[in-house]
Parts: C-alpha cells; sequence; structure tokens
C-alpha cells in the first residue's frame, strides 16, 4: 500500500516514547445527555488508589474514580487534543487529523479523521465491541498504543494514539475477535 500524503506537523520538534500501556486506557466519555461521546484517556501514575475500574466486556463499562477525588499525582486525565493527538511513525498529526468518537447502531469507534485536503485516510483507531451508554471503554485496534510526547529528554503532559505505520486495512473492516478489557490496575 501506497502511504498517503501527511503534512508533517511538529514531526522533528517532538518524539515519541513508550508507556505502560497497562496504565492507560481510552474512554468513549457522554457529552451531555449521552447522544454524544468523547475521547477521554486515563493514566494510572501511582498505585495508592485506582483511578477507574472497568467492568464486563463488548462494551465495558467504566466508573472513572478520578473524578470523585483530588487525583493529582495518583492519575492523569487527558480529555481534548491539548492533552492527545494522532502520530503514525514520525509523524505528529495533530493539526492535519481529529479523533472523535462515533456511535453505530453496534458498536462505537475511535475515528481519525483528516481535517485538510488529502492527508491521508480515514481509519477507525479503536472500538468498543458492541452498543452501551455511560462511559464505555474502548479497546484499540490492531497496531495502534499510546505513547507519550517528548521534547529532547523531557517527557511532556500530551500522549499520543499511536501507530507505526499506516494501517491498510479499509475502515469498515470487522475486528477478528472481541475485544477484551484490561484488567484493574495495579493497586
Amino acid at each position: 500500500m501506497k502511504t498517503p500524503p501527511v503534512a508533517v506537523s511538529q514531526g522533528a520538534m517532538f518524539d515519541a516514547r513508550e508507556v505502560i500501556q497497562d496504565r492507560f486506557i481510552l474512554v468513549a466519555a457522554p457529552i451531555g445527555k449521552g447522544e454524544r461521546a468523547q475521547l477521554n484517556i486515563y493514566e494510572q501514575v501511582s498505585n495508592r488508589r485506582p483511578c477507574y475500574v472497568t467492568v464486563g466486556a463488548s462494551p465495558a463499562q467504566v466508573d472513572p474514580l478520578l473524578g470523585r477525588f483530588d487525583f493529582t499525582g495518583i492519575c492523569n486525565r487527558y480529555i481534548d487534543g491539548n492533552g492527545y493527538s494522532l502520530r503514525v511513525g514520525g509523524s505528529d498529526l495533530g493539526t492535519v487529523y481529529r479523533l472523535g468518537v462515533v456511535r453505530q447502531a453496534n458498536d462505537t469507534l475511535l475515528i481519525a479523521s483528516p481535517t485538510k485536503s488529502n492527508p491521508g485516510p480515514e481509519m477507525v483507531v479503536a472500538r468498543t465491541g458492541g452498543a452501551g451508554s455511560g462511559f464505555l471503554l474502548l479497546v484499540p485496534e490492531p497496531g495502534w498504543k499510546v505513547m507519550r510526547r517528548h521534547f529532547g529528554t523531557r517527557a511532556l503532559g500530551h500522549v499520543y494514539v499511536y501507530r507505526d505505520s499506516w494501517p491498510s486495512e479499509a475502515l469498515t473492516q470487522q475486528p477478528q475477535q472481541a475485544p477484551v478489557p484490561p484488567s484493574l490496575p495495579a493497586s
């Protein structure tokens, strides 16, 4: 597959570094009365107390416990484009792609959509694996993960929804198996 043209945004200025994946979850967080949702990313920073609990599967419900206590130094919450962006390989796509949650009849998808003409394809990044309401766990599609933005050796308070290379799957392709929710964060 030919790599689509991409306007590299801040790719040379920032680097992406590995994180412990099981300390992060992607969440479809309801907006208003719940007809729409947005992406939230929760990070378990310390083990003093859990930041969230997941229950069930396909879709897994998320109880964002961090909303009930001062989570400073315990949890991080990334709730908009200031806290997260899309990155494929060495290209920071924060200015040319938007991450959005789209509800369908039988699933909820995290979609990366181009915001400018011809930067690349629309991509399914994660899905809940079933219909549901409230806070729902988004399970990354194969190849997608969370990485931290760095400036030189300094870790920044921004994370990437990251993939090493452009996916070749069609937007409408279904997952091969039902997603399995992560276990509770270590306490």
